[in-house]
């Protein structure tokens, strides 16, 4: 590597990391409800709930998925980058219950401050990824940018009559997580040169460990109601998919799971502005009670290929945790309600 990159780490080129680095979720809401959902027959899931993907019907047994995400370097090994950015974008597919068919890569690379060879790494992280997913990787889009940015967009199918949604939690489910949260603190230690070895390093497993087999634990549990945990953080994500519902939830907090370390380095300061943005975004919606709010702050953490997060029946979650093994677990349960979350 030659120039200015050799002076400087991928991260250095991010205004944001990762997922943090999206639109406030307030901002977002504001423009969205300027445009007029579209309507037809075959679109079975559209805009109106702000779900992970469009669903469109085929025929009676098959429904296309299709949804794109993309973002800004969160880590310095652009294969590392690649990978994560690929398995974030494809979490959406497996959110709505479907498998992936195919994907296009998505790029924005400052080609006078960043050679071709790094861009090739990134692309054959998000490769690997299609690969093991059993997915392709074809083709896809760039443009000069001086900000570095990656992601794909997926085409997936699943039967529409097994779409998983954000409006499918039901009275009495118990909520299941299947990753620990921490994610957008670690990457903002990361970014900012700070993180100690062993958090970078389980951000990474986390972020590059795929959604399939949590999907597949909440097909087989039964459940209808589920979304993928990003960058609007649990409590975004979770307060979207009661109102979306018609329920409230119980959020047993000491239930969480948290990665290693992150819970120090948000006490030391180490708090995306994507968080605080989502804690803001949230709070009319959210009892918190007597909870510090640094609490509140870590569950409303900006996520970068979070876990999934899905209801099932209570004796049905708890096989689904079993089955998959920590960090997952019961966090909580759904009630009657119009969408507030009480913490506890």
């Amino acid at each position: 590597m030659t120039g200015s990159a050799t002076a400087r780490r991928l991260t250095q080129f991010s205004h944001g990391a990762g997922c943090a680095c999206k639109l406030a979720p307030g901002l977002l809401a504001e423009v969205l409800s300027t445009l007029t959902p579209p309507r037809h027959p075959d679109l079975v899931v559209g805009t109106e709930t702000g779900d992970d993907a469009a669903v469109w019907r085929l025929d009676a047994d098959r429904a296309l998925v299709a949804t794109t995400d993309f973002f800004t370097p969160l880590v310095d090994d652009p294969r590392t980058w690649g990978r994560i950015a690929a398995q974030n974008a494809v979490s959406d597919v497996y959110a709505m219950g479907g498998r992936p068919l195919f994907a296009l890569n998505l790029v924005a690379w400052p080609s006078s401050e960043l050679p071709v060879s790094m861009l090739a790494e990134v692309l054959a992280g998000g490769a690997e990824i299609g690969a093991e997913g059993g997915f392709a990787v074809v083709g896809g889009h760039s443009v000069d940018d001086p900000e570095p940015k990656y992601g794909l967009a997926v085409v997936g199918e699943v039967h529409p009559d097994r779409v998983l949604t954000n409006t499918g939690l039901r009275y009495g489910d118990a909520l299941v997580l299947t990753k620990a949260l921490g994610v957008g603190v670690a990457t903002t230690a990361i970014k900012a040169g700070t993180a100690p070895p062993g958090v970078e390093a389980a951000a990474v497993a986390s972020m590059t460990a795929s959604n399939a087999a949590a999907s597949a634990a909440a097909l087989a549990a039964g459940a209808t109601g589920c979304t993928d945990v990003t960058g609007f953080g649990l409590l975004g994500h979770l307060t979207k998919m009661a109102a979306a519902s018609g329920v409230d939830v119980e959020l047993d907090v000491a239930a969480v799971p948290f990665l290693p370390g992150t819970r120090a380095l948000a006490a030391a300061g180490t708090i995306p502005g994507g968080t605080r943005r989502n804690r803001d975004w949230v709070a009319p919606r959210v009892d918190d009670g007597d909870l510090p709010e640094l609490e509140v702050l870590l569950l409303a953490d900006a996520q970068t290929s979070g876990g999934l997060l899905f209801g099932a029946a209570p004796e049905r979650a708890e096989e689904a945790v079993a089955g998959l093994g920590a960090p997952a677990a019961v966090i909580g349960r759904a009630r009657a309600g119009t969408g507030r979350v009480v913490l506890r």
